[in-house]
């Protein structure tokens, strides 16, 4: 197991990746909002510890994660299953800004939380990468219950294999994480696959971040 826990600084978010995870795109907010979104950043940054946890099996339990997802681990000899969230700090944060009403950094909180937890799970890819590059394998993209028609109840089966080492993040009876702001799922390795684009024209899911992304 890979448990590694990082700083604000590590995940290299910029103003323009939380902007766009507010929904205004590739345009800028009201002078006002970016203040108060960079006094949110400056705030979040002296303690937020996000973190990621992953380890790598050769064989999977009997998942249904759909067609989407099954033909892109094709020729996989091995899994990276994974965890990343913003961590029980940023969750705390969030709930003290819910009981204040204030609004306004509720909302940036949310998308900066989305941003975080992305951002961790994109330092754990790359950390994967670098720890296969030895065997001259190479990684998919990181498929996650939720997703690409991949039901978000298999968490139910995906968490027991991190007997209990998931970097502090549960499961509700419902199949959600807690801290909210965490992501989990698997990665396929080896020589014969490859990291492709995400196939968004193949999936009906309206709210997949990736989607909104584009």
């Amino acid at each position: 197991m890979t448990h590694t826990i990082l700083s604000f600084g590590d995940l290299a978010i910029t103003a323009v990746d939380i902007f766009a995870q507010m929904g205004y795109g590739s345009t800028m907010p009201d002078a006002q909002t970016q203040r108060e979104t960079q006094a949110v950043v400056d705030d979040v940054r002296r303690w937020l510890r996000p973190q990621f946890c992953y380890f790598v099996c050769r064989e999977l339990p009997p998942f249904n994660m759909g067609g989407i997802i099954e033909r892109q681990l094709l020729g996989s000899e091995a899994y990276a299953c994974f965890v990343c969230t913003a961590g029980t700090e940023f969750e705390e944060w969030q709930q003290q800004l819910k009981k204040r009403d204030d609004m306004v950094r509720v909302f940036i909180a949310d998308a900066l939380g989305s941003v975080v937890a992305e951002k961790c799970a994109d330092v754990m890819e790359n950390h994967v990468q670098q720890s296969i590059e030895k065997l001259g394998w190479h990684h998919t993209n990181r498929f996650s219950p939720g997703y690409c028609g991949w039901h978000v109840s298999e968490q139910q089966l995906l968490f027991p294999l991190f007997e209990g080492q998931t970097c502090g993040v549960r499961l509700t009876d419902s199949s959600l994480m807690v801290p909210i702001k965490s992501v989990s799922g698997i990665i396929g390795l080896g020589k014969e696959v490859r990291r492709l684009d995400y196939t968004c024209g193949l999936c009906d899911f309206k709210q997949c971040y990736k989607r909104r992304k584009k």
